[in-house]
């Protein structure tokens, strides 16, 4: 069961109210925190901001982003596409470095990551901005607004966020509800500092990183779930302002880098929901990254720019989860549909339901050591 606000234990190491307590909550998340900043400024102190990772200095005040595919040019006092970084002398720093906006407890199942640890919870950072612009985000409040547009943010280190996890003894941090791309120095290191502490590393990703700081993020990351918008460039141009091709090139290397990899697909009427480009995905993705890459079709609810749109019919995600499992993908699930009898998993070997899940609950899990409790197959994962 979900805990309210004020069951979790809150120190005053970890917590320092500026003005006052700002409740929010993203889905069925447990909010470990959230305040509100009334100055709405934003100090611009070098000595405060940490340097940014992967960028080059074009010439004395120019400097070009290399984290994600945009490949940012700015100048002096000029921001990334993501609105998290600012040139400031020729030096480009992270304006959301230990600046989150959002930290939860959330089941692993909510991100989804239905093949690691079932039934355990993660602890999640998001912070503001994006490296993309869907128009159906439904993070939008995150992801498409700038820092100092937050009503609420919280100083908190890699170390702190660490210790907390620690202390409430969950075993998995996790980056996610807006774009880890846009907040990378303060995942990384996060990241870095978590594996040292023994703790696993997941994150969830619009798969726009380049393959440099993509590899190097890896070496700290247990697992990655990637959203897979669609699979046509027409659909994330029109829809994300994006493109597919770096998506592609992210799911082979996560792949080739032996990290555990989860695929959503969030399933749009019109947008996206083609059969014969759902066909095609499908046989890519058992071509190049193998048939045992667990893929979720995700219900579409209308949300921020596309409200004009109905959600998505049942009988949709289940004819796109047809197409997937006769293309031979063996884990394919439903998710935003509660009750589903896709939202659990079944056995590729005895088709039986070896982890019964309603929405984020697991009911009861068949997996043991690894695999089937009925048939002994093998079942890929982290368990």
């Amino acid at each position: 069961m979900a805990k309210s606000f004020f069951e979790v234990e809150i120190s005053r190491r970890d917590f320092l109210i500026k003005a006052g307590i700002f409740f929010a909550s993203i889905g069925l998340g447990k909010e470990l925190f959230a305040f509100f900043d009334g100055e709405k400024s934003l100090k611009l102190d070098k000595g405060s901001l940490r340097e940014a990772m992967f960028y080059k200095k074009l010439s004395k005040d120019v400097v070009q982003c290399e984290v994600c595919f945009r490949h940012c040019v700015r100048n002096e006092g000029q921001r990334s596409f993501c609105r998290n970084k600012i040139n400031i002398d020729g030096i480009f720093y992270s304006l959301v470095y230990s600046r989150p906006a959002a930290v939860h407890i959330d089941p692993i199942e909510k991100e989804p990551a239905l093949h690691m640890y079932p039934g355990t919870d993660i602890l999640c950072f998001g912070t503001a901005g994006c490296n993309f612009r869907c128009k159906f985000c439904h993070n939008w409040h995150l992801s498409q607004r700038s820092i100092e547009d937050m009503d609420y943010i919280y100083e908190l280190t890699p170390e702190d966020g660490v210790d907390i996890a620690i202390r409430k003894k969950i075993p998995t941090l996790s980056f996610t509800y807006n774009e880890p791309t846009s907040f990378y120095e303060y995942v990384y290191d996060m990241a870095k500092v978590a594996k040292e502490k023994g703790l696993n590393i997941l994150f969830h990703s619009n798969g726009s990183m380049n393959p440099k700081p993509l590899k190097e993020l890896l070496k700290y990351t247990d697992a990655v779930t990637i959203d897979l918008k669609g699979f046509t460039e027409e659909f994330y141009k029109n829809t994300s302002s994006a493109k597919l091709e770096p998506v592609k090139r992210t799911l082979k290397i996560i792949k080739e880098e032996k990290k555990w990899l989860e695929i959503v697909n969030l399933l749009i009427p019109s947008l996206n929901d083609n059969p014969n480009d759902i066909k095609r995905m499908c046989l890519w993705i058992k071509e190049h990254l193998g048939d045992d890459v667990p893929l979720h079709f995700s219900r579409f609810f209308p949300n921020y720019r596309l409200t004009n749109i109905s959600a998505t019919p049942i009988k949709s995600l289940e004819k796109a989860h047809q197409i997937a499992k006769d293309v031979g993908l063996k884990y394919v699930t439903i998710g935003n549909v509660p009750g589903h009898r896709f939202n659990s998993t079944f056995c590729p070997h005895c088709q039986k339901r070896i982890i019964h899940r309603v929405h984020f609950q697991i009911l009861k899990n068949s997996v043991k050591n690894g695999k089937c409790k009925f048939c002994g197959y093998p079942i890929s994962g982290i368990w």
